[in-house]
């Protein structure tokens, strides 16, 4: 019977918080600007395990942020001065408590995330309304805080921090009725391409269970999501067959990096699931 190899990488980080630090949130570009949460379970499946997840409900994210790009040129609101006028006093305070640890982008998208339960509660769909205000959310806090480093100063953070959230909860209604119309033809395109991706040797990644597009950049995808996550993981394995019956074995190596912080914190948990005495079958 010929052998037959299989490889299952999986990358999960699972982080406590730091005092008051909110999780971060991003939108990566080498991942298709997939929205993806700072406690993601991310994942590269081949073959039969990465088939079963090409289906519509896993294309949510991946669709979000393809029509968000695309509904951008009809959803050009601009922020309201009271939103950001209130943000920024608010912000300005926030920041203070720990400028070092203030950071524009993940704060950004906590707090325009947190309105997302808001605008898709009455939603046919809501999970693909909370793909697209999440998708939005990532878009303009990403364009407003970029160049904003963090040793920036409090007030750099918070005008770009408030610009951003602000444009965003402008845009988010126009923003899930337009994307809604696109969400149909997005599925059915993304579908093909994840089956073809699971038959090659390099698989396709999912985190959460909603399927990665990273546009033939699987590598620096990877590399993105372990650079978000702050881990690395570095995963190998085989399998033989006999009969109908594949038994396959791996390990996973694990290196959490930990910025330096003269305070420590209160404690990170982080979980990495490998793959040990793995269960496959082959059908005939």
């Amino acid at each position: 019977m010929t052998n037959a190899l299989r490889r299952l990488a999986v990358l999960s980080a699972l982080a406590l918080p730091l005092l008051a630090a909110p999780e971060a949130r991003a939108g990566i570009e080498a991942c298709g600007n997939i929205h993806v949460e700072a406690e993601a379970m991310c994942e590269v499946l081949v073959e039969e395990a990465c088939i079963a997840k090409c289906e519509p409900v896993s294309f949510n994210a991946a669709c979000a942020a393809e029509l968000e790009a695309s509904c951008d040129g009809m959803c050009s609101g601009s922020a309201e001065a009271s939103c950001t006028g209130s943000c920024n006093t608010m912000c300005t305070g926030e920041c203070q408590v720990d400028p070092g640890n203030f950071e524009c982008e993940g704060e950004c998208n906590a707090s325009c995330s947190g309105k997302c339960d808001a605008q898709c509660s009455a939603a046919g769909n809501q999970a693909e309304c909370r793909a697209s205000c999440e998708a939005t959310c990532d878009a303009h806090c990403s364009g407003s805080c970029m160049g904003t480093p963090p040793e920036a100063t409090c007030d750099a953070k918070c005008n770009a921090k408030c610009e951003g959230q602000c444009e965003a909860e402008v845009n988010l209604e126009c923003q899930v009725m337009c994307q809604a119309d696109g969400y149909a033809t997005c599925k059915a395109d993304l579908e093909g391409g994840c089956k073809v991706k699971c038959q090659r040797p390099e698989g396709a990644v999912f985190c959460d269970g909603q399927y990665v597009d990273d546009g033939g950049n699987l590598q620096e995808c990877i590399a993105a999501l372990n650079a978000l996550l702050n881990i690395d993981v570095d995963a190998s394995g085989s399998a033989s067959c006999q009969g109908n019956s594949c038994q396959a074995e791996g390990e996973v190596t694990c290196t959490c990096r930990v910025d330096a912080d003269p305070r420590p914190p209160l404690g990170v948990l982080l979980a990495v699931a490998g793959i040990v005495g793995l269960r496959l079958r082959r059908r005939r």
